[in-house]
């Protein structure tokens, strides 16, 4: 069996039925899947999953102070900036083009780590680059984690229900893991370790990452604007927690066709370009799925893409080494002939 058909836990409800379609779960499924796979007292190895809620449900009061104590205009805009801009820009630096697609090379481990923690730790890298693997291979198919015509909670909870690594790998498979996994400066766990977490992360590691993390973060916000800025900002990065995890279905039109002619020429699954993630945070989804091993997915003029003058930046100061910008294979095999057919 190739090894991205069975890398990640099936759900309970499968992939797809006996004729190969796509299985659509009923809300009732899900939400039992969810908590099941959020069970740590009936199995240690659903720890993962439920640390990463975990996280968010930790996030909540920040923002509940922000509500009642610290609510003004500077705050609200302080708020905006954080969850809308720099966690989301941060996302596709790290996560996605650095994580996932290797789209660009640190010169060292230091800038790496930088990199890394340059915000408040939400997502768990293993949950988010092994799967995303998966659904490039699968995208908008049956075993695509996320796949958004299997509806909103479908995808919305697929960070419990659909992306964690099995639990079951072969030394063989779980190494390839690894291979994924290894220049994200993440320690892995050895076999035996994953055979009894299952999981690529170790929790200690895990835990003293997220705790030295959110300490440093805080004292950063409250020197700079006390509690009120602090809060603040702890309480967006939880908003945008909750929030990046409806991307997918947005960024999949809903699992309906909605690509545009001109705009969207990636036309082998349902992923569109749309302006909001694209500005704030250099998602053009649909230039991503054309090529994935970009550093840069703002290939037109008016698709701002900062996490691209991010990586750039970086790579002007010497911090990273190299990369790769599609924005010429684009121009010569989608943008120029189009434009010419228009003639």
């Amino acid at each position: 069996m190739p090894f991205l058909d069975h890398v990640l836990q099936v759900p309970t409800y499968g992939w797809k039925d006996a004729d190969g379609n796509l299985v659509k779960p009923t809300k009732r499924e899900i939400f039992k899947e969810f908590f099941k796979r959020l069970n740590i007292f009936k199995d240690k190895r659903n720890w993962l999953p439920f640390f990463s809620w975990f996280k968010v449900a930790c996030l909540i009061p920040f923002f509940i102070l922000f509500l009642i104590y610290h609510f003004s205009w500077w705050t609200v805009l302080a708020a905006f900036l954080y969850s809308m801009i720099v966690m989301g820009t941060h996302g596709t630096i790290w996560h996605h083009r650095f994580a996932t697609h290797g789209a660009f090379k640190f010169r060292n481990g230091f800038w790496r780590f930088v990199t890394q923690n340059l915000t408040i730790n939400v997502i768990p890298e293993e949950i988010y680059v092994i799967s995303h693997h998966v659904h490039h291979a699968k995208s908008d198919k049956p075993g695509d984690p996320y796949n958004a015509q299997a509806g909103f909670l479908y995808c919305f909870l697929a960070d419990v229900n659909h992306q964690p690594i099995a639990k079951d790998l072969t030394e063989n498979s779980y190494n390839r893991v690894k291979l994924l996994m290894r220049h994200t400066g993440v320690t892995a766990n050895s076999y035996a370790q994953y055979k009894k977490w299952g999981s690529y992360v170790n929790p200690s590691h895990a835990v003293w990452s997220w705790i030295l993390n959110w300490a440093f973060w805080y004292a950063m916000f409250y020197l700079i604007g006390g509690h009120a800025l602090a809060c603040t900002l702890f309480g967006a990065a939880g908003f945008w927690a909750v929030g990046v995890r409806t991307f997918n279905y947005e960024g999949h039109a809903k699992g309906e066709d909605k690509q545009r002619e001109g705009i969207d020429f990636n036309e082998k699954d349902k992923s569109i370009n749309q302006l909001w993630p694209g500005i704030v945070a250099g998602e053009w989804h649909n230039n991503h799925h054309l090529y994935p091993k970009s550093a840069r997915s703002g290939f037109k003029p008016y698709q701002i893409d900062l996490a691209w003058c991010y990586i750039k930046i970086m790579h002007k100061l010497g911090a990273v080494s190299s990369y790769r910008d599609d924005k010429k294979r684009f121009d010569e095999h989608y943008r120029l002939p189009y434009l010419q057919s228009k003639e």
